[in-house]
């Protein structure tokens, strides 16, 4: 029985990518996008923090006096954002998979407070949309850029499956690819919605948004068609 072969569009971990070989999967990864943190000032924060990805709080740590926000309640999106905020000293007063599910927890029971929404240039307007429809006061501070990084894949390569992990990387796949008969792993339901805008269905979205549940879910998809 051949290998299966899966494409990262991102570059994995030495642990996540271990997975893939103790399984015995043929793994190919390449990083189809780029992200590039901003410098910014601390000086317009509000009483609480928004995060919707790891990659804002990355940026923040590499600002000058960083630190003395670390006394501020922290809401975020996934427990991974959750937890290197955590690993560098924040509280995480709230933390849902998803935007739209913490949009709708702040708008309903923290509606009185005000926020910081730390984003990235491609950002959806869930969270911003949500809060200003409340009435609830907030400010938005550009932290990173997410530029797409279109990458050809040689023909001569065929996957099984392809690991996507979030909307701009799926627009740039599709920007010099195509998907065929590839069953498409998604972390979302975002990143499946641009996907299913394209009119793809063979898709299969992770129980909960982390990469190592989609790669879990490729362990146990190709594990139940083998049998």
């Amino acid at each position: 029985m051949s290998q299966t072969s899966i494409l990262s569009t991102k570059t994995l971990s030495a642990e996540q990518r271990q997975v893939f070989l103790d399984a015995n999967f043929d793994l190919l990864e390449q990083d189809f996008i780029e992200i590039k943190n901003n410098l910014f000032e601390l000086k317009t924060i509000n009483n609480n923090l928004i995060f919707s990805s790891q990659n804002a709080v990355l940026s923040l740590i590499e600002q000058n006096g960083w630190e003395v926000l670390k006394t501020k309640p922290v809401f975020c999106v996934g427990i991974k954002t959750k937890e290197l905020l955590e690993s560098h000293g924040f509280t995480v007063d709230v933390y849902l998979d998803y935007a739209s599910e913490l949009a709708e927890i702040i708008t309903l029971i923290y509606n009185k407070e005000s926020y910081t929404f730390l984003s990235g240039n491609l950002r959806k307007e869930t969270l911003p949309e949500a809060l200003k429809s409340a009435g609830i006061t907030f400010n938005e501070i550009e932290v990173y850029q997410t530029k797409l990084a279109p990458f050809k894949i040689s023909e001569q390569e065929n996957f099984d499956g392809i690991l996507f992990f979030s909307p701009s990387a799926v627009e740039s796949y599709l920007t010099n690819n195509k998907i065929k008969n590839e069953v498409c792993f998604c972390i979302g339901t975002t990143t499946a919605s641009a996907l299913e805008t394209k009119k793809i269905k063979n898709i299969v979205i992770a129980e909960t948004p982390t990469i190592e549940e989609v790669i879990e879910e490729v362990i146990e998809y190709y594990k139940t068609e083998s049998i």
